[in-house]
């Protein structure tokens, strides 16, 4: 037998780890290839690929982002090649598996739950007398009627062998993001969530999991995420595997983690913040609402003292990056009840706030009860949210405008100095200026269109010359500084109009260079010659004296002005700042 084991990913950078589990535990009675593609891969040519595989079984790896696009590929594939069997699994398939076996007729057979030893079972009756209702967990058909298998238990999670000691990944681990696992299933019941519905935690061999870190990492891997629902749920056990990572990591290696933040202990913490190397680690924290009415009614237990606690010392600690995840839509959540939440979390000023939209996954207790909550969802994945009792359509959208600016404006840390200042001295909240700044840029209809970064910069002062323009001088101080400081290399013109005539900054500069001290002890230590300045730095005046807000936080209308040194050797730059009055009496 030719058998494919396939999936089509959301990003190029993004693997498989189902289909390697699926084939690892085939081999060696089994050769299978693996074919992995992307959401944006034009249907025809995922055709044409598998097709030259000549396979005699082809199974799909299916979750909410790409079955749509997979069951065009299906369809297409039986078309072309009617005698193909096509196998299908994974998490979006395993719920409501008659109404897919019906839905799709193409498709032969459909896993449910746990695939290791069920697919090897599967291969042995295909290979042999095709016995098909002795495979577990096994969506067949027998006389055109839809067969469903008792499932078996659950898998050993010690006896897997490793997913990652496959010969064609070797040149991809430096290139893509690895994924890896140490336990499966979740402790908590949170009714948005499919992990809920597994009872229990169960756990990998830790010896085996800290070789397959080694072998990861030998051969290359950058970004080794780990896909455990909450990783530090076991507080021996997440420190034994902290300890494991500081101690054997390889420099450039970031791994990634989904933890439970209000039940990890400050002294958990304290030890990360004094041990591990600053970029090591990376937080992803679901928080989702501080709503605790809203938590009560999905089953989610929170506690956002605790968890606001965690985000902090994480955060002073300046060696772990955290990304926050909310979720517009839970349950009684109405519009001004997530603005609270968004406030609440922006607060904590984590590197990244993921604001998502609630999603009715199959075999959710959510979904199975939407009707409490008049959830009105798509037909199709990935079944967001239309409305519900107390959030309309109206607000969904609202909300989503929030979302656009978000991604771009603070995730991407283009302009943190002028967000900061914008949202506390200009909007009456974080999610005010997001919610404003965001309408108004869907109105412009920017979001139909692509933009440099430049374009950020003129969107975001073509919005406050329209409703704040009282403040616009000021933000365009702000503007920039995170222009020029975030540069690696010295642009070649700024997009702003420039203040100062040439003649001007000739004469600023030249009074620099008589009394550099003027800048402070590290500029002077520099010892910039007059060629030196005029190549690798750019002078630029603002409304507002830079040192004093720095410190106070308070705007004082006073002139004051900014060097930034593009050091091209070593890759830096550094802003420095003075009054213009001090300068002024230099310059005469």
């Amino acid at each position: 037998m030719n058998i494919v084991l396939s999936t089509l990913n959301a990003k190029y950078i993004h693997t498989s780890l189902s289909i390697r589990y699926l084939k690892a535990y085939a081999q060696p009675d089994y050769d299978i290839q693996l074919a992995e593609y992307t959401i944006k891969d034009p249907s025809m040519n995922i055709v044409s690929d598998l097709f030259r595989k000549s396979a005699d079984i082809i199974g799909f790896s299916c979750y909410i982002w790409n079955i749509e696009e997979t069951i065009k590929v299906i369809k297409m594939l039986k078309k072309v090649n009617p005698d193909l069997k096509i196998a299908l699994g994974g998490p979006e398939v395993t719920y409501d598996t008659r109404e897919w076996m019906e839905k799709i007729p193409e498709v032969d057979f459909i896993f449910v739950g746990e695939g290791e030893q069920s697919f090897k079972q599967f291969l042995d009756e295909a290979h042999g007398e095709q016995n098909f209702e002795n495979v577990s967990g096994l969506s067949h058909r027998v006389d055109e009627k839809v067969v469903i298998n008792p499932q078996r238990s659950k898998v050993d999670l010690k006896d897997l062998p490793s997913p990652f000691r496959l010969e064609e990944d070797l040149a991809h681990f430096p290139k893509r993001v690895t994924y890896i696992e140490t336990s499966r299933g979740c402790p908590f019941s949170c009714q948005f969530c499919l992990s809920s519905i597994e009872v229990g935690v169960r756990y990998f061999d830790r010896e085996k999991v800290k070789e397959d870190i080694r072998y990861l990492m030998k051969n290359g891997a950058k970004t080794i995420k780990f896909v455990d629902r909450t990783f530090n749920i076991s507080r021996s056990y997440a420190m034994e595997m902290f300890q494991f990572l500081i101690d054997e990591h390889v420099p450039g290696v970031v791994f990634q983690f989904e933890i439970t933040a209000d039940i990890m202990r400050p002294e958990v913490i304290q030890f990360l913040n004094d041990n591990a190397p600053a970029g090591l680690f990376r937080f992803e924290i679901g928080v989702q609402s501080t709503n605790d009415a809203t938590n009560e009614l999905v089953m989610r237990r929170q506690n956002f003292s605790k968890l606001t606690r965690t985000v902090t010392m994480v955060k002073e600690g300046k060696k772990i990056d955290q990304h926050l995840d909310l979720i517009a839509g839970l349950p009684e959540e109405d519009y001004d009840s997530f603005r609270n939440t968004f406030n609440e979390v922006f607060e904590l000023r984590p590197e990244e706030v993921q604001l998502g939209f609630l999603k009715m996954l199959r075999g959710t207790g959510l979904r199975l009860r939407a009707a409490d909550h008049d959830y009105v969802y798509m037909d199709q994945s990935p079944y967001e949210i239309l409305k519900n009792n107390v959030l309309s359509f109206e607000d969904i959208v609202k909300i989503k405008q929030v979302e656009d600016v978000l991604e771009k404006y603070w995730n991407d840390h283009r302009m943190d100095e002028t967000v900061e200042y914008l949202i506390q001295h200009v909007f009456p909240s974080p999610f005010d200026f997001f919610q404003q700044f965001g309408t108004f840029w869907d109105e412009k209809g920017w979001s139909r269109i692509g933009h440099q970064l430049e374009d950020l910069y003129k969107r975001l002062h073509n919005f406050l010359e329209a409703v704040k323009p009282q403040h616009l001088e000021s933000a365009l101080g702000f503007m920039k500084i995170d222009y020029l400081q975030n540069q690696k290399h010295k642009p070649r013109k700024a997009w702003w109009d420039d203040a100062l005539t040439k003649q001007e900054r000739s004469k600023l500069y030249h009074a620099i260079l008589n009394e550099p001290t003027l800048l402070g002890k590290e500029f002077a230590s520099k010892q910039m010659t007059e060629k030196d300045l005029f190549k690798h730095t750019i002078l630029e005046e603002l409304p507002f004296n830079v040192a004093h807000y720095r410190v106070t936080g308070e705007i004082i209308t006073e002139p004051s002005f900014m060097l930034v040194h593009y050091d091209a050797m070593h890759t830096t730059t550094t802003v420095y700042t003075a009054s213009f009055k001090d300068l002024e009496k230099l310059v005469g």
